[in-house]
């Protein structure tokens, strides 16, 4: 009877043993894997024929492609903010570019705001971010300070070179809070970090969350030689202008690549969602390539916000799949907060797409969305530009010095036919709707407290 009691007991601590270890692994692991200024066409899967991106082309082929994908801003921070916040940029402080210079800083990330890694953090993720911060160059607005932890990045807004890493003659690359002067190419650098700290998570039990913030290819358009010369034999005619920006973007593929070589090396590949998206659109004055669609980074018209966007979760998320819904930035952290069913008692502004990866025929219902963005040249003046879309008629402030256009997206697609003089009740309903959201936003500072 005794050894029947031991073996009966011993079953059952297997068996629990066993269900602990899957409930652990149903929480997949988290790859974010953002660009910086990459074009919304600026990938070979929508055929464009000047560039070749196989390894985002492989990403896209294993989950779900979104063609109607917008980030938040036209720029980097706000955008940022709002994939970390799951919020409209305004409403945590960030409506422009956080920059180290106070003069053209225009956002100061709200301190007690809840991100993303510390959302994760309260089920036992550990989590990194390897590349581009932007939303704070300080405590408590570090990386380390909001809920990662570990940084291997770049605090500031860009890089002045892709090789000495500086702003402004001022480091910002930091191993946690140390400064560090690594040796090499950003892109090279960041994808070896990456790949890194996928190593080391190999054989954990706990999921991790690593946040892959590439600077390429933001200015300054700085690829290596050996990619702009494989460009240049490759693309016969293409302008020096637009081969160096081909180049750069090859070169950070290039890095996907390793980075995804390293996850299926690592066995955790098949239980990880891989999110890729750029943070806005491309500049056209570098010849980035945003699709048959107005404007580029800086604006909002559709070719400042429009961006790429892939979504991967092996098993979870139909292969070869594409969807056309309107999704933003912000609805990223409410999706990862569906999926891993934990509850975020903060504040929201995004949707959970969750429905829509699982079922490419799903939709999301109709919602009016918001853009704002401020800065200090001599092109705003410290002012805002604003934008609000609502059942696809868009209303949209291009200056803060030019009157509201308005657009019919559904008819118009490349916003050429202005109707705001055709149309007076809908211009007073989407400034209604335009004055609610800038009151709601006003009440959050932008500004850091001065010491």
């Amino acid at each position: 009877m005794k050894k029947i009691f031991l073996l009966a007991a011993s079953l059952l601590f297997i068996f629990s043993f066993a269900i602990a270890q899957v409930e652990k692994e149903q929480n997949p692991n988290i790859i974010i894997i953002l660009a910086d200024d990459l074009g919304y066409h600026d990938v070979s899967y929508y055929g464009t024929k000047d560039i070749q991106t196989p390894n985002i082309d492989l990403l896209c082929k294993s989950g779900m492609r979104f063609d109607r994908f917008y980030s938040n801003s036209s720029v980097c921070s706000p955008t940022r903010a709002s994939l970390m916040s799951g919020r409209y940029p305004e409403r945590v402080g960030v409506p422009g570019v956080i920059r180290s210079s106070p003069a053209s800083s225009f956002g100061y990330l709200t301190p007690n705001a809840l991100l993303l890694p510390g959302l994760l953090k309260k089920v036992k993720y550990n989590t990194a971010i390897v590349g581009k911060w932007n939303l704070g160059l300080e405590s408590p607005n570090t990386p380390n300070d909001k809920g990662f932890d570990f940084f291997h990045g770049f605090l500031d807004d860009k890089m002045d070179d892709y090789y000495t890493h500086l702003r402004n003659n001022i480091n910002f690359m930091r191993r946690n809070k140390d400064i560090i002067s690594p040796v090499g190419h950003a892109t090279d650098l960041f994808t070896n970090w990456a790949v890194e700290y996928i190593k080391s998570q190999a054989k954990k039990q706990d999921p991790f969350f690593l946040y892959l913030a590439y600077t390429a290819p933001h200015r300054p358009i700085q690829p290596k030689e050996e990619w702009l010369k494989k460009i240049k034999e490759r693309e016969v005619g293409i302008s020096d202008k637009r081969g160096k920006l081909v180049a750069l973007i090859e070169h950070m593929d290039d890095g996907i690549g390793k980075v995804i070589k390293e996850l299926k090396n690592s066995g955790k590949y098949e239980n990880t969602l891989i999110i890729f998206l750029s943070d806005n659109g491309g500049q056209l004055e570098d010849e980035a390539n945003n699709g048959n669609i107005r404007g580029g980074k800086g604006g909002f018209y559709e070719g400042g916000i429009r961006v790429p966007a892939v979504f991967v979760w092996p098993g979870h998320i139909p292969a070869e799949s594409s969807n056309n819904q309107r999704a933003l930035t912000m609805d990223i952290l409410p999706t990862i907060s569906d999926i891993i069913k934990i509850k975020n008692n903060k504040p929201n502004d995004g949707t959970s797409l969750l429905k829509l990866l699982k079922n490419p025929q799903e939709s999301l219902p109709e919602r009016n969305v918001f853009f704002t963005r401020r800065d200090g040249d001599v092109q705003f003046g410290g002012q805002t530009i604003q934008m609000v879309i609502s059942d696809n008629w868009k209303l949209v402030q291009n200056s803060p010095y030019q009157f509201y256009e308005l657009y019919n997206l559904k008819t118009d697609t490349l916003e050429q036919v202005n109707l705001i003089n055709s149309e007076p009740d809908r211009h007073k309903k989407l400034i209604e709707l335009m004055i609610k959201h800038i009151q709601k936003g006003g009440s959050t500072p932008w500004q850091a407290p001065s010491k």
